[in-house]
């Protein structure tokens, strides 16, 4: 972006051309061939015109799996292999490590024998209790007798569901003893390898990251969301679709990668922060983009841009137009005596690469592009040209 080449103040600078036409008995500036001064310098200018223009925002941001897992071991117990290549992508369900399964295997074979004799004694003691119930009816024993056989078959009965539900944990444990991964994704590194002992819950194994689709978190500024707001309040700016209900736009949504090339799929906004972060000052904002080939990968940084946003009445200039000065950003606009006017500017974002001016020029105008060597003191008489940007 030029930049003024002199390093003194905005008043100095203004007044050079002053000194200048000091020293002009006419006060005026030499034309070629009038007085045997240089020509003024040419120089490629647009005429600003008013319109509306989309509006890209621009933020940086950093991919996530959409669902990341950690794996870790529900029994303890000696891994015997690790079933799956590290790295990979896996199904839910797909068997990842084997844990020695010998002590699990025993575990099971005792309940399965306590629930036999517990099953048992509730034979036995159901058909002690059928022989007691015609005699009762007959007054043949006591009706302390009878409630005391009844009160064994509902103790056995007892006795056989606690025998089943341990039966059942010693199954499960079992069935622990071979890890299986929880969601589908890719596979990270193995924590563990063939030979050591885990522990239930506290050891981890791996990682499963969900890649398809990807997430892309990003933070936009209080400042910002509070002028987007603005804008769209007094409609100077438009976004396509309603508010959702997680909050956001209905913004499109492309990342940039680190190469500078565009990810091919669009995304959508899937959530916005109502709070400010406190340990950013910004809101929380992610997208979702669909990732089928793995091209994306968790943890890059990518450049999230928001598309889809309108303004009307939009001036715009190229950003070579733009020059940063001790004041701020200015541009040079001609005026209708073909000088130079500076012009401190406020901006506000892009627009098919152009700077998007909210004040300082008005439509009409016509602000200097190229010719800032040849060009560049307030008040200089210059031969302006439509510019043509290069192709």
């Amino acid at each position: 972006m030029p930049k003024l080449h002199s390093p003194f103040t905005f008043a100095a600078v203004v007044a050079i051309p002053l000194v200048l036409i000091g020293c002009n008995p006419s006060g005026q500036q030499g034309v070629g061939g009038a007085d045997g001064g240089m020509p003024p310098p040419e120089v490629a200018v647009i005429t600003v015109k008013a319109k509306a223009e989309p509006v890209e925002l621009e933020y940086t941001g950093q991919t996530a799996g959409s669902r990341e897992t950690e794996v870790r071991a529900r029994v303890t117990g000696i891994i015997q292999k690790r079933l799956f290549t590290e790295g990979t992508v896996v199904a839910a369900g797909t068997p990842l490590f084997q844990i020695d399964p010998a002590n699990f295997q025993t575990q099971v074979n005792s309940t399965d024998a306590a629930v036999a004799v517990a099953q048992a004694r509730v034979n036995q003691t159901s058909r002690d209790n059928s022989r007691l119930v015609p005699l009762i009816a007959e007054k043949a024993i006591s009706q302390k007798e009878f409630d005391d056989s009844k009160s064994a078959l509902e103790s056995a009965e007892a006795s056989l569901k606690q025998a089943n539900a341990q039966a059942a944990e010693a199954k499960l444990n079992l069935s622990y003893t071979q890890v299986t991964a929880p969601i589908g994704g890719v596979t990270g590194t193995a924590a563990k390898s063939d030979g050591n002992l885990v522990t239930a819950s506290d050891s981890l194994l791996t990682t499963i990251v969900q890649t398809n689709p990807m997430y892309v978190n990003f933070s936009v500024s209080e400042s910002d969301l509070l002028r987007l707001n603005q804008q769209l309040k007094s409609g100077q700016l438009s976004v396509p679709g309603k508010r959702a209900a997680n909050g956001s736009l209905g913004f499109s949504v492309s990342v940039r990668l680190a190469d500078g090339s565009v990810y091919p799929r669009a995304g959508k906004l899937n959530f916005a922060s109502e709070k400010v972060n406190p340990q950013t000052g910004s809101f929380d904002v992610r997208a979702e983009l669909p990732n089928p080939d793995g091209a994306l990968r968790p943890g890059q940084f990518v450049r999230v841009m928001l598309g889809g946003a309108s303004r009307a009445n939009t001036l715009s200039v190229p950003q070579r137009a733009v020059i940063d000065s001790p004041f701020g950003k200015m541009v040079f606009v001609v005026n209708a005596e073909n000088k130079l006017e500076p012009r401190p500017v406020e901006l506000d974002g892009w627009t098919k690469g152009d700077w998007i001016v909210t004040k300082g020029i008005k439509d009409g105008d016509r602000v200097l592009v190229e010719g800032f060597i040849k060009a560049h003191d307030p008040g200089m008489l210059v031969k302006p040209v439509p510019f043509v940007a290069a192709k």
